[in-house]
């Protein structure tokens, strides 16, 4: 049975051993217009701890809030109050909205008593007190032992600390299958000349998807021309496709937009965008060499990169397999974007024949590789 008394209640996120505690933010005096990656903090607290399982949440305050676009759009439920009730008992989370945290960090504090802090910032006044101490929170949390971080946990106090803490939080955002190139050109360039502009417009992360898949269907369209301007010129939409696809993601990670049409919206698209570079070049190979040779590659390609999909997905479904780090590292590795720095080099080159050649090899290797794995770590063989 449950200690309803202490607050204390299962979890809404899918996993019924983790216990979830009530939450208290305290509303402080800071400026109603600090901000952070274009949201006021405490529409990002409140996120965060509805995500980390928090439930119920209460804000402290006998200020006017901010505008709460997130929240509202999430439709999370909390109450203002101008004072704490006394009937408020046993455990729960304390924070005020002067310091953002995210949820990875507030789950941890769930199973590990104690107060958040990290080397860059010291202690934060977050973590798990009584309700018998919200008289003192201060003593109460000196009392704590001292949780490490492992997330963005910074003070935003005024804004040059907000500058600080959304510069941490946007360093932050990064996936697991970013390469080389999405790692220090893509992203940095993306978020230069676009993320951090579109996070402050109504523009949805969708949207930015529709757009990365319809500029590079317009430079598969150019490389079909067959001509090295027009390969030049599709192989570099090819690369500001690549450079947008890297947008979407930062931009609904950064500001809460993600959302389960999205993300396959983004995996779809990669295939659609892939394939069309594929049948592009080799309809434009075919029309200045051997129309034969370079259709063949090109439909080997096409095949192989829909076989590789298909393999994925299967490996995706897989407990085993998900749980393999060695796998997920070998898959991580090999679906990056950074061929299409390949790409654009060699049709500088007037060698795109090579990369065709490239591409009918490499993704029928591919998907033969990852299939053997599969039956490999099925058949106990396990790879990490």
């Amino acid at each position: 049975m449950l200690d309803r008394s202490s607050g204390l209640q299962q979890g809404g996120h899918g996993d019924s051993a983790i216990l979830s505690l009530p939450a208290i933010i305290v509303r402080t005096d800071a400026s109603p217009t600090l901000s952070v990656a274009g949201l006021p903090v405490l529409d990002r607290l409140l996120v965060a701890c509805h995500r980390a399982g928090f439930s119920p949440l209460r804000v402290l305050s006998r200020l006017p809030l901010p505008d709460l676009p997130r929240t509202k759009a999430w439709s999370i439920p909390f109450t203002v109050v101008s004072e704490l009730s006394p009937t408020i008992s046993g455990k729960l989370l304390f924070l005020t909205d002067t310091w953002l945290v995210q949820t990875t960090d507030l789950q941890h504090l769930l199973g590990a008593d104690g107060r958040l802090a990290s080397d860059k910032s010291g202690k934060a006044p977050i973590g798990l007190i009584s309700a018998q101490d919200l008289d003192d929170p201060e003593a109460a949390l000196a009392r704590l032992p001292c949780v490490a971080s492992a997330g963005v946990l910074a003070p935003v106090r005024n804004e040059k600390e907000a500058e600080i803490a959304t510069r941490q939080l946007w360093n932050s955002i990064t996936s697991s299958t970013d390469g080389f190139i999405d790692r220090w050109f893509n992203r940095p360039i993306g978020r230069l000349l676009l993320s951090k502009r579109l996070i402050l417009t109504p523009i949805s992360p969708n949207q930015i998807s529709v757009a990365s898949i319809l500029v590079g269907l317009a430079g598969a369209w150019l490389l079909a021309k067959g001509t090295w301007a027009s390969g030049g010129l599709g192989a570099l939409l090819f690369q500001a496709s690549a450079v947008i696809d890297c947008v979407d993601g930062d931009v609904a990670r950064i500001v809460f937009k993600e959302s389960a049409i999205g993300k396959w919206l983004d995996i779809i698209g990669d295939q659609i965008v892939h394939g069309a570079i594929f049948v592009g070049i080799a309809l434009g190979l075919s029309r200045t060499g051997d129309p034969s040779l370079a259709l063949t590659l090109g439909a080997a390609s096409v095949a192989g990169g829909l076989i590789s999909f298909l393999v994925v997905l299967r490996a995706l479904k897989s407990p085993e397999l998900k749980a393999d780090g060695r796998f997920q590292r070998f898959l991580d590795g090999a679906t990056s974007r950074d061929f299409s720095v390949l790409v654009l080099l060699l049709a500088i080159a007037g060698r795109l024949d090579w990369f065709l050649w490239m591409a009918a090899v490499g993704s029928n290797c591919f998907w033969i590789a990852c299939l053997a794995l599969q039956f490999r770590a099925r058949g106990g063989g396990r790879l990490a």
